[in-house]
């Protein structure tokens, strides 16, 4: 790739839940640390929010557990459709992303990426940053959530 992605901007590593209160409890155990706050988002109309090119609509509980310099960021979607269902149903529990921010060379990195057949799973906007899901599974096994800032 002409823009490839650093590994110095590796910063999440988000994982797929059924019982994301259990989940949160069993990673704490295992890296020694607090339980984590668990946020629960409701479903709502979010104009800054795409799933497979159309507008989103679905809630999340989500939490994140400080890694060194990465966290681990625990997903569990409720039954509307978004890129973490879709996980959910297809692989069941387990990695949906690896996250890495890539600053200003976000744009570049998107449009090479769909250039090479990639499709944009997810585009978020949110004030000061984005965050982008991007198809990769098949290829890579993975999906890759790429920002510009943290």
């Amino acid at each position: 790739m002409k823009n490839p992605i650093n590994f110095n901007g590796f910063i999440q590593v988000a994982i797929i839940v059924n019982d994301i209160e259990t989940a949160a409890m069993e990673w704490s155990e295992l890296f020694g640390v607090p339980t984590p706050e668990i946020r629960v988002d409701p479903p709502r109309e979010n104009p800054d929010l795409t799933y497979r090119g159309k507008p989103a609509f679905y809630g999340l509980k989500l939490c994140n557990i400080q890694a060194a310099n990465f966290v681990v960021e625990l997903h569990e979607p409720d039954t509307n459709d978004s890129t973490f269902r879709e996980f959910l149903l297809k692989h069941g529990q387990g990695v949906h992303h690896l996250g890495f921010e890539v600053g200003s060379r976000r744009d570049a990195i998107i449009t090479e990426l769909e250039e090479k057949g990639y499709k944009m799973r997810t585009v978020g906007y949110y004030p000061g940053s984005s965050w982008t899901i991007v198809d990769s599974e098949d290829k890579l096994g993975v999906n890759l959530n790429i920002k510009p800032v943290r």
